[in-house]
């Protein structure tokens, strides 16, 4: 399955040596996986991790915060999960949970948002200062797209431990996540931790996209010698006109 769909031996070969790599020199790596409800993030990480080490390969998926972590400095418990030497940590959501998931649904209150909208880019710089190679990717399906997947989840008892709470409010508030997507990329996107935006309607093509990616920016120098660029019509570094210009769903 990973030849034909998560772009070939070469790819996964690719980060197979990465990760060699990585165990080698001690570099520390973290990707941020980000996208509305049924984008494709378990897919993703499944298409990335396939045949890395599970010694050196942690997916981080985390509950509902407990009542002794609400009080906790926001940032704590991520904190707690970041990489060791060697290590590559997949946040599958993130901190950014507080500029969607609770924005939309009113987990965390406006003051709250607000702050962290204005602590998270000294935050991840802390992280990239610190020698953490950072990643972030948020994966935008269309509203149709949403709807199909959505609805498999339902029928497919294969895909009953996919199913949320959360996924019956997802279509009717569209429109609250979108605004709070745009809020959050806008107010997070920087130079030292920008935020690479993957057209995910196509599972195939994103995975093979985000591999591509993963490989140039995390592998060595001479890595975009060897690996081909993304499709530049499904994976893009966020900017402003992308909300506009259609390449991020409304």
């Amino acid at each position: 399955m990973a030849k034909k769909e998560y772009g070939g031996d070469a790819l996964q070969l690719g980060l197979v040596q990465l990760q060699q790599a990585m165990v080698s020199s001690g570099e520390r790596a973290v990707i941020v996986l980000e996208g509305r409800d049924a984008a494709g993030k378990d897919g993703t990480i499944k298409a990335i991790t396939e045949h890395l080490s599970v010694r050196s390969t942690r997916v981080v998926a985390l509950p509902k915060p407990s009542d002794r972590e609400r009080t906790q400095w926001y940032f704590q418990r991520y904190v707690a999960h970041l990489p060791a030497a060697g290590e590559l940590v997949i946040f599958n959501r993130s901190w950014y949970n507080r500029a969607g998931v609770e924005v939309v649904n009113g987990f965390s209150t406006p003051e709250e948002q607000a702050q962290f909208l204005k602590d998270v880019p000294g935050f991840e710089r802390m992280l990239v200062e610190s020698g953490i190679r950072l990643v972030k990717l948020w994966l935008d399906i269309s509203k149709d797209e949403q709807a199909e997947r959505l609805k498999e989840r339902e029928t497919d008892p294969l895909k009953a431990l996919k199913r949320s709470p959360l996924d019956e409010v997802a279509q009717a508030k569209w429109d609250e996540y979108t605004k709070a997507r745009d809020t959050m990329l806008a107010a997070t996107h920087s130079d030292v931790a920008p935020w690479t935006c993957v057209r995910a309607n196509g599972k195939k093509k994103a995975h093979k996209a985000a591999i591509q990616y993963l490989l140039r920016t995390l592998g060595t120098a001479d890595a975009e010698k060897h690996v081909e660029a993304p499709d530049a019509t499904v994976l893009f570094e966020y900017e402003i006109d992308a909300i506009s210009d259609g390449r991020l769903h409304k």
